[in-house]
């Protein structure tokens, strides 16, 4: 079993390597999933891969970022490189960029990231399917779970032992991009998990269709993980057959990495008579890394009990105390400071601002005891230290300060890392050598602006509504439109509008409603898309094959993946099959690679700017794409997506962050999903995006409670009639970063 650990830096990467790893992973140049961190250099990473393989050691390139339209000439030309660098693997989120590795780079091995949660058995035959060697499975599984992975499949799987847990399914979060236009799908999350929120106190809140769960709330960081740790579970992953443990942390430091990585080095050499100390020793190690505060994650249940700590800011490092008073003397800010823990000049120290959250991380260069300048501070004393400039010392009720760093050494660099000229000179004579290639293939897949764009994108004056016939009230709309519910109920109600098709999750009450279903509908029958959720557990799958079957049998043709890996369940059936917006298709390539996979109808990616959709479709349809592309128009998508149901969760009630944005926590058949208060509307851009070539839109009114109300301000909404206030439009009138 190999033991794989982070490498951020050359200095990160010597750490893990001299500490024990088998294997070392880094993030490929300008698209990976922590694209926060300065990346490193190709001709870095090129020394990286000469090293470990002399080493007899494996190196695998992180490219787990979504893809732009506008990335994908200069991702085929970083491509071009890491196939002559002969990395021993690509772990890839992006659809497109499999198609690209798959069509004109076949010798770069697949992996299947986290971020395309990968959580069951039917999963990992449609990514073995994709041409995929390896899969890194979703952090929410139980040790049970795996093993069964394991035994279900021969694929290669990698599982996440030590670091960060996001609180949503990788893959499945959106909360940071609906709040800035920041995609944690391609390594620019904010972390607004990490944020301090507080439940409302006013009366009379919607309930969301649910009673509300009876749990007393309690602290206010009620989305903030404790890391993981895994070591006293790896003998059973050892049994379950993985194939590699990974240790989450590119953006850490050095002193992390080879604490971590010890410390898994102790457990997984031990044999079971001196496993016991192995465990003891590795955990002292692990104590002393300066992560967060640690837990075991899913692996002993799906609910576990300790995953949050909601009183604790979840803050990495040492916590040194709460920051004193700050004065001024000879020009320069000083700070008290009590220390709970030693402390030296040159370490590097967080501070965190209560109640904003705010974050200022510096290296300590000046520590004082009264008078006198010192070079270290130990436990127990009081100090004094120089602090930069900060705009929230004033507003911040208190300040926390934490040691996340070392003072850092002099590291000895092998020679075969100092030399990059040699590298860079071996990688300009590859993309001499595949100029001609390189310029083929883009013609293919990047064709110029000038052909790609029609002018009249360009000049399109945007309607509003109303969108209502000259005969009188019925509302007619620029183009074809879905509508989503969650419940069945309502299809049998008046609705405000024709939908050209009606959306319905499969869930046991919907079921339950077939027959009536067909008799309401009639001949509409057949316009009926029954809607596979994102996550489906291992345990559900006989339950939802039968399900599928049983509509099958029913007369109904129409099902919506929510994961691109569900064509598995269809095979060769006669069926008419979509994608949700949760398959995360961001780029024509990744397009083309669900068409092909005998979907015909697909939502673009729901984070997609104005310029990112009008790119796809015109690229589409230049290339004669028969798929009809679709977009969620209205709706409050769930910005988390999670396993964990928490005692301090109460659903249905609102929780606000720290600006002032309102959120509500939804208990659905299988997961808690955290939803805005105030859905997002493309409604008055509706002829538009008809302009930019779209076929579809969705108005999804799946968390939004369908009652009188609302259906009332949906169709007021769309036919222009009453006043209601502007809603967010997500990254629309944005950029997606």
């Amino acid at each position: 079993m190999e033991l794989l650990a982070p490498a951020g830096n050359t200095e990160n990467f010597l750490a893990a390597i001299d500490a024990g790893a088998d294997a070392v992973y880094v993030g490929a140049p300008g698209f990976n999933a922590r694209n926060l961190a300065r990346d490193l250099r190709l001709e870095d990473i090129l020394a990286m891969v000469r090293h470990c393989h002399d080493l007899g050691k494996k190196i695998y390139l992180a490219a787990n970022s979504l893809i732009r339209e506008q990335d994908l000439s200069q991702v085929l030309e970083t491509l071009t490189l890491l196939e002559a660098m002969e990395t021993d693997g690509l772990i890839v989120q992006d659809l497109g960029l499999v198609k690209l590795i798959k069509e004109f780079f076949p010798s770069i091995p697949l992996h299947a990231s986290t971020l395309l949660a990968a959580n069951n058995s039917v999963a990992l035959r449609g990514f073995q399917e994709m041409g995929f060697e390896r899969v890194v499975l979703a952090r929410e599984l139980t040790l049970k779970e795996i093993s069964s992975l394991c035994q279900k499949s021969d694929i290669e799987i990698e599982v996440f032992v030590h670091g960060a847990m996001c609180f949503s399914y990788s893959g499945l979060c959106l909360f940071s991009s609906f709040l800035g236009g920041k995609s944690g799908l391609r390594g620019k999350c904010v972390q607004p998990c990490r944020r301090h929120y507080h439940w409302s106190t006013k009366k009379g809140e919607k309930s969301h269709g649910q009673k509300t769960k009876a749990k007393e709330g309690k602290g206010q960081y009620l989305f903030s993980m404790n890391d993981l740790s895994a070591l006293q579970a790896v003998p059973d992953l050892q049994a379950a057959g993985v194939t590699s443990l990974k240790i989450e942390g590119r953006l850490r430091s050095a002193h992390y990495v080879s604490h971590i990585v010890q410390a898994y080095r102790l457990v997984m050499d031990a044999g079971p008579d001196t496993f016991a100390k192995a465990l003891q020793e590795a955990t002292a190690l692990s104590d002393r890394a300066m992560g967060r505060k640690t837990a075991s994650g899913y692996l002993f249940t799906p609910q576990p009990a300790d995953a949050i700590t909601p009183y604790h800011s979840g803050n990495m490092g040492d916590h040194l105390g709460r920051l004193g008073a700050i004065k001024t003397y000879e020009g320069k800010q000083y700070a008290r400071l009590s220390l709970k823990g030693t402390l030296g000049q040159g370490d590097r120290l967080r501070f965190h601002g209560e109640p904003s959250g705010e974050r200022l991380s510096f290296t300590l260069k000046e520590l004082r005891m009264g008078n006198n300048e010192v070079q270290i501070a130990a436990a127990g004393e009081k100090v004094q230290i120089l602090v930069p400039d900060w705009e929230y010392y004033s507003s911040s009720r208190h300040i926390d300060v934490y040691r996340v760093d070392v003072k850092k050494e002099t590291v000895s660099v092998p020679r075969s890392l100092q030399h990059v000229e040699t590298g860079r000179k071996v990688l300009d004579d590859v993309r001499e050598k595949n100029r001609e290639r390189l310029q083929s293939i883009k013609r293919i897949v990047c064709p110029p602006e000038s052909d790609m764009l029609s002018p009249r994108t360009q000049e399109i004056k945007v309607k509003t509504t109303p969108f209502t016939n000259t005969q009188g009230n019925k509302i007619k709309l620029p183009l074809d439109c879905w509508l989503r519910l969650d419940s069945a109920k309502t299809l049998f109600s008046k609705l405000p509008f024709n939908p050209d098709r009606y959306l319905l999750p499969i869930t046991k009450y919907n079921l339950s409603q077939t027959g009536q279903l067909k008799r309401f509908l009639g001949k509409r029958s057949r316009d009926l898309t029954w809607c596979l959720p994102a996550i489906i557990f291992e345990g559900e799958l006989p339950r939802v094959t039968k399900q599928i079957q049983s509509l099958i049998r029913s007369g109904f043709r129409s099902f919506q993946l929510g994961h691109i890996s569900q064509l598995v369940f269809f095979g060769k059936e006669h069926v008419f099959l979509s994608c949700d917006y949760t398959v995360n298709l961001l780029n024509s390539q990744a397009v083309a690679m669900v068409e092909n996979g005998r979907i015909k109808e697909a939502q673009l990616s729901i984070e997609s700017d104005k310029g990112i959709i009008r790119d796809i479709v015109a690229i589409s349809r230049q290339n004669n794409f028969t798929i009809r592309l679709g977009l969620t128009v209205y709706g409050a998508p769930a910005l988390f997506t999670a396993r964990l149901d928490a005692d301090h969760f109460q659903y249905n009630k609102t929780v606000n962050s720290p600006h002032d944005e309102q959120f509500v926590l939804l208990k659905k058949e299988n997961v808690t999903t955290t939803i805005p208060v105030r859905p997002f509307s493309l409604l008055p851009y509706l002829h538009e995006l008809k302009a930019l070539g779209l076929d579809y839109v969705v108005i999804d009114m799946s968390n939004i409670p369908a009652e009188k109300k609302e259906m009332e301000e949906l169709e007021g909404r769309l036919s222009g009639k009453g006043r209601y206030a502007k809603l967010p439009t997500f990254n629309y009138l944005g950029t997606l970063e």
